[in-house]
């Protein structure tokens, strides 16, 4: 355990958590919009673009040496309610670059003002755009973080559904992938996490769904059927509340026969790799999913 980690844990449950649990939207996206301009940097020389696919506006970044024909469809989290691609650029750029590929992040419609099936639709249509852009599907890898990695393995799901192109690969970090919120770790690790107030995950829902069952594979892919799916990888921290969607959606898919990796991580905080900037171990798991990626599509940096 690096020092940056011993001292983050403690900031994060005495601030952010307390701020999950009574945190209305507008302060939590104000919130991690001022604290991903001050902490969160992307590789010196990352050009920034904004650009359109489908209608649905998407956030570009393009580190040094990338290959236009290589993309990370990267959706961030934020419990359908927050965040945005400016909060994760830096994260998804520091990733592109070592994979030598191009970012691109849909800034879909956030809860409460757009309910489902706002989210899901949005990142549908921006997936669509970019194949007709003149993207093949195999060069693409999909990912996200949290709510965002449920909205990742859902598009997967739902092209595999309709029998549509699938990406070259899928990743997840600490994904949400069951809203009915059923894994036994929202209860054994409820007062472990240092971020997630488990007795908030209802209210957060409720908030994004309007009444939609929480077993929708698009949004819920813990639901969904993945036999024929391209390789996946999942990360989590085993003091999360999320480790059992993690786990969980790592079984079905090996059971589906998926080629899949499944990384839990010893005591940290929910989506960590955000943090890449000051914490090691944030650099360290994006180290390791590049080379994973890169090995999975035969990629040369």
């Amino acid at each position: 355990m690096s020092i940056m980690q011993r001292i983050l844990n403690p900031w994060l449950r005495a601030v952010e958590k307390r701020r999950m649990k009574t945190g209305t939207p507008a302060q939590l996206r104000r919130a991690l919009a001022g604290q991903s301009r001050m902490f969160f940097h992307a590789p010196r020389g990352t050009v920034y673009a904004q650009e359109t696919y489908d209608d649905v506006p998407c956030q570009a970044v393009t580190p040094r040496g990338a290959s236009e024909e290589r993309v990370l469809f990267y959706i961030h989290g934020g419990a359908f309610v927050f965040g945005s691609p400016s909060t994760h650029s830096a994260m998804v750029a520091s990733l592109a670059q070592r994979i030598g590929a191009r970012g691109v992040m849909p800034k879909y419609r956030l809860a409460p003002e757009a309910p489902f099936p706002a989210a899901p639709d949005d990142v549908r249509a921006a997936w669509e755009g970019l194949l007709r852009s003149g993207v093949t599907p195999e060069s693409i890898v999909v990912g996200g973080d949290s709510a965002g990695g449920a909205l990742a393995f859902g598009l997967v799901a739902s092209l595999r559904a309709e029998g549509a192109p699938m990406p070259g690969a899928v990743f997840g970090f600490s994904p949400l992938t069951d809203l009915t919120h059923s894994g036994e770790s929202f209860r054994t690790n409820a007062e472990a996490d240092v971020v997630l107030p488990a007795e908030s995950a209802d209210k957060l829902g409720a908030l994004f769904l309007r009444g939609a069952s929480p077993e929708t594979p698009s949004v819920s892919p813990l639901f969904g059927d993945f036999e024929g799916a391209p390789p996946a990888w999942i990360t989590v921290g085993d003091t999360e509340v999320l480790l059992d969607d993690g786990r969980r959606l790592a079984e079905k898919l090996r059971s589906q026969g998926v080629d899949t990796t499944l990384q839990v991580e010893r005591d940290l905080p929910h989506v960590w790799p955000i943090f890449h900037n000051v914490l090691p171990e944030g650099r360290q798991t994006l180290d390791a999913l590049a080379q994973w990626i890169r090995q999975r599509q035969n990629w040369v940096v």
